[in-house]
């Protein structure tokens, strides 16, 4: 993690002393979903909201590596998942001000499972498949606790809901 303190030079000329930004390394969420349009998802306790919610799997790009990469790595070590068809849904600064850093959302239709999970995340773990059909309701319940999380999971429903996307 870096914090930094700048000098910013804003497009109307003015200048800015003493702005903190924040930078972590960047990430991959997956919005990865099955043949019987069920999205995978994690049932886990995060420290940040301090609670138990349901998430995307996610995680840092390594140095180097390419972020569908790391999309495609931290699919099967999180859920034992692997997707046959992938496509970028964006990528997103974390915080318009401090920056914080970039998530790239992807998603991973056909997923099915052909491993264990194997994370190496210290909390515990739960793989859960939830029908396209109860997305926005759990969205709106709150079961989503992580902005990231949640706007992965509203691009994914959106880019299956185009007409062309869904193919059906």
């Amino acid at each position: 993690m870096e914090v930094a303190e700048e000098r910013v030079a804003l497009p109307d000329g003015r200048e800015i002393d003493g702005f903190l930004s924040v930078r972590t390394r960047d990430f991959v969420a997956i919005v990865a979903v099955t043949e019987q349009d069920e999205f995978v998802l994690i049932r886990s306790y995060k420290h940040g909201p301090r609670t138990i919610s349901l998430a995307v799997p996610a995680g840092y790009v390594e140095g180097g590596e390419d972020q569908l990469a790391a999309a495609r790595r931290e699919l099967r070590e999180e859920t034992g998942y692997e997707a046959g068809e992938w496509s970028a849904l964006g990528r997103f600064v974390v915080d318009g001000n401090y920056g914080v850093a970039t998530e790239h959302v992807f998603l991973g239709r056909g997923a099915r499972r052909v491993a264990e999970p194997a994370s190496g995340d210290l909390e515990e773990m739960e793989i859960l498949l939830v029908p396209l059909a109860e997305i926005a309701g759990r969205l709106r319940a709150g079961e989503i606790a992580q902005l990231s999380s949640a706007a992965a999971l509203a691009l994914g429903v959106l880019e299956l809901s185009r007409p062309a996307a869904t193919g059906r």
